[in-house]
């Protein structure tokens, strides 16, 4: 969209013909000390009472308009305004914390009707999560025996979803540092506003390596106001196969009794989160479909519109029609020299 951005500056254009109408002829005993030496055929230009003359010098007096209009247009800054383009809005700064421990390797789950590990469950769900945080910072924590930061806090949701594809079972060792993991999630928000801390923590199991306790962590994350959701994922019975896989000697098993319950809620409890459990892929959808309401992405939106300025062109023809309107006058001259 063409605008101008000082539109007043046409108020100016009745300017020429006033000072022509109003001011009094130059006074030739007081020379200005700037000459212009074509100055009385510039004078020439204007209106007289002879048609002849009139018609003589039409073109010169267009010139003489078409520059002073062109300049009042390059005065005015008109400038193109582009389609409005979304900016990333300020919303909540979500951290996610994922179990990498050898237990998340158990298929106790089902995707699309096969049984698959807890962890390709997490990547499925999580990842639809992610994509629907626009407007959120997004960060990914994994851990097992050690805690390390996979994505900072970030825009890039692409990003985010990508790397939790990538990430494998192990990479962090098999134990599970659930204090740690929630320290360093308080370490990298504590600098953001208060009211936009969350961390959601996924694991399978209890805290059994890792320098924090979770009661510690927890602790600390209440003092720095970061609100913690915690997930306990696992079905609470499989059955394992018998001798040579089959059914004689099946037994029916919890794959989830090693996960601490207690202590998942106590952590969401005591830092204003909630304590969810997971046992099938359908109550973990059920559990984020519950987060993005108990944590709604920020609907308003910043928008800005970019400006190219075009002040230049104008400015440019202006130049280009005093160049023409000066050599007009001097033609004459050069020609007489020439003969």
């Amino acid at each position: 969209m063409f605008e101008l951005y000082w539109p007043w500056i046409w108020l100016l254009l009745p300017l020429p013909l006033l000072v022509y109408r109003f001011t009094p002829p130059a006074d030739e005993q007081h020379q200005a000390a700037l000459q212009v030496p074509f100055y009385q055929q510039i004078e020439q230009a204007l209106p007289g009472d002879s048609p002849a003359h009139l018609t003589r010098n039409l073109w010169r007096k267009g010139l003489l308009i078409a520059t002073w209009l062109l300049l009042l247009l390059a005065a005015s800054q008109p400038r193109w305004v582009g389609d409005p383009v979304s900016l990333p809005v300020t919303g909540r700064d979500v951290m996610m914390a994922v179990d990498l421990s050898g237990s998340m390797e158990i298929q106790d789950l089902e995707l699309q009707g096969e049984s698959v590990t807890r962890l390709d469950v997490i990547k499925h769900v999580v990842s639809d999560f992610v994509m629907q945080r626009k407007g959120d910072r997004l960060g990914l924590i994994l851990f097992g025996t050690n805690a390390y930061l996979q994505t900072p806090l970030t825009f890039d949701l692409k990003t985010v979803q990508t790397l939790l594809n990538e990430a494998t079972i192990g990479i962090a060792g098999e134990k599970t540092a659930i204090g740690d993991a929630i320290g360093l999630a308080v370490r990298h928000l504590r600098k953001r506003p208060e009211d936009q801390r969350i961390l959601i923590l996924l694991t399978d199991g209890a805290n059994t390596a890792g320098e924090v306790s979770p009661d510690q962590a927890a602790e600390l994350a209440k003092e720095e106001k970061v609100r913690i959701y915690t997930i306990g994922v696992g079905a609470d019975e499989m059955i394992q196969p018998g001798i040579f896989g089959s059914s004689f000697g099946a037994r029916r098993v919890n794959p989830s009794a090693d996960l601490d319950e207690n202590m998942l809620t106590k952590i969401a409890d005591q830092t204003g989160g909630r304590y969810f459990r997971a046992r099938n892929t359908e109550e973990l959808q059920q559990i984020y479909g519950l987060l993005n309401q108990l944590e709604p992405v920020e609907q308003s939106k910043e928008t800005f519109r970019p400006v190219q300025s075009l002040y230049y062109w104008p400015l440019a023809a202006a130049l280009l029609c005093s160049f023409a309107l000066a050599l007009s006058f001097l033609l004459p001259t050069i020609r007489r020299r020439i003969r």
